[in-house]
Formats: C-alpha cells, structure tokens, sequence
C-alpha cells in the first residue's frame, strides 16, 4: 500500500503546533526539520558550551505521513484553521511507494572480508566462505561492525599478529568486534571495557550470538585489575593520549599494544606519547586513518 507525505513549510512560532494536530488528525507520523537545511541560511540549535541554545528553527519544513485513502488538503486546512493561521501555506503532498524497508536497510550492508580466513557475517546473510572464521555481527548502537577502516586495521593486525593463547584486553570495545575476534583467531580469554552501558550490553550480546564463551566485558570501574599480553585500543587520539598511562600499565612486560582511530597526521604524535613505554612500530595507514602498534620494553 502506498502512503501519502504531506510537506509544508512554516515559521518557528507555528511548526510544533501544526505537528501535533496534523497528528490528531490522522497523520501516522510527523517529522520537523531545518527548511534551509544544505543552505547558506542553515540554522544550528545546538548553542556551543557555555552558550544558550536557539531552541528552533526559523523555517521550520513539517512532513506527515498519511494513508492514501485520506484527503490530505482538507486535513490541512482544518490543521490550519486549529492553530490560527490566516492563510493556507505553500504544501505539496508526495506518494510513497511501498516497500520493503527492512529488507532495503538491510541490502545496504554486506559481508565484509577482512582477510583471506576471516569476515564480518550480518545475521540475514549466508557466509560467502563456510570455512572461514566468521564473526557475526549486525549493525547497532556501538561502534565497530568491520566497514570502519579504523576497525579493519586492528583485525588484519590480530588476523597477522596475535598469538594462539594469548590475554587480550579491547578498551573501548564498542561493539565486542576486537575482542569477539581475538578469541576465535585463538586468544585464551579477552576482556572488553567500555564508558558506554549500551556498548557493554552489545558486546555481551554480541560475543553470545558468536558463542564466543571466554570473553567478558565491563564498564571501567567494574573491571578486575590485570594485565595483558595484548591491548587494543580503537577509539580516538585525545583518548588515547590521555589514556596512555592506564593502557601501558595494563600491558604486560614484553607484551604488545594496538592503537587506532587515529588520523593520519596524527600518527607521529601519538607514537611519540607510546614510545615512553613500547618500542613502536612503523604506522600502518588506509583511507587517512592510522594504526600503532609496539612491544613494551
């Protein structure tokens, strides 16, 4: 069944208004935008700190969602005549197709082959290689489903690097990617930790969907003190930097460190921070992204 989209433009003092009696009067849904949104007039409403916001927009462009057996014009002139405005504003009322949208969400994103034995697997497809390492893993709420160069850089380093047996420890594990990924390339265990309770809940999540059984992930100040044979680390420079103590403390003697999320022409800079601790490595870089790595002395 096709639906009908109701759009008209309207200023600040009346855009909220209009919303909600478009939706009491029979709108399936409504959404409020910026009607200069990719325009030089463009407004932010999200005041910088210390700041007070705007609030609203100025021109304000309302879209109602509508069955296609209602009629749309005379909704609007009964919405108009509610809130008081004199004149019908400038509208035009578009069809929608029917679709499938979750099957469309879904085409959008694809397996991901990180490796000649290893790949990121969606839950909706078949695996291209049955006989590959396949990590199951859908787009969500954390960070890191493989199609981030940032996260592709650390697996092919586990894929190239780590060692059967190893402890691992993923900081900032988003969504378990890292850590999932070092216990099926062979780790004894991985911890994953996160600021973030919905990254731990979808990790946890996560590891399940890929039985991954020794792996545990915790919010910062619930995690056991340890250390590791490997840290990784995908998450930001300034983190990165002001978290270069914590990190080099929680690496092993003679362990190793993995570090990303880092721009390019930010490499050197972090590297220098690292050398105080690890003997680093030369950067690797893919699409104006950078990852570290080293060996604690």
């Amino acid at each position: 069944m096709p639906w009908l989209n109701l759009v008209v433009d309207t200023d600040a003092g009346h855009a909220e208004a209009l919303s909600d009696v478009l939706l009491e009067l029979g709108a399936l849904s409504v959404d409020l935008l910026d009607a200069d949104a990719d325009t030089p007039d463009e407004q932010a409403i999200f005041g910088e700190p210390g700041e007070s916001p705007p609030g609203v927009w100025q021109h304000n462009r309302v879209s109602a969602l509508f069955n296609d057996d209602r009629d749309v014009p005379a909704i609007l002139r009964k919405a108009v005549n509610s809130i008081g405005l004199k004149q019908l504003p400038e509208f035009r009322i578009e069809t929608l197709a029917d679709n499938d949208w979750v099957r469309l969400t879904q085409s959008q994103f694809e397996p991901i082959r990180i490796s000649s034995r290893l790949w990121i697997v969606p839950t909706w497809h078949t695996p291209s290689n049955p006989d590959a390492i396949n990590i199951v893993l859908d787009p969500g709420l954390a960070f890191g489903t493989g199609s981030h160069p940032t996260t592709r850089l650390c697996l092919r380093w586990l894929d190239d690097n780590m060692e059967v047996g190893e402890s691992v420890l993923d900081y900032g594990c988003g969504s378990g990617i890292l850590a999932i990924a070092a216990l099926k390339l062979g780790a004894a265990l991985a911890v994953g930790i996160d600021v973030d309770s919905q990254a731990v809940s979808a990790s946890r999540d996560n590891a399940a969907a890929n039985k991954a059984m020794n792996v545990r992930f915790y919010l910062p100040g619930d995690a056991p003190p340890a250390t590791y044979d490997l840290v990784v680390a995908n998450i930001l420079t300034n983190p990165l930097r002001m978290l270069a103590p914590l990190l080099a403390n929680a690496t092993r003697s003679s362990g190793q460190i993995v570090l990303s999320g880092i721009l390019e022409e930010q490499a050197q800079d972090v590297k220098n921070i690292y050398q105080q601790w690890f003997d680093m490595d030369a950067p690797v870089f893919e699409d104006g992204w950078a990852c570290l790595s080293g060996r604690k002395r």
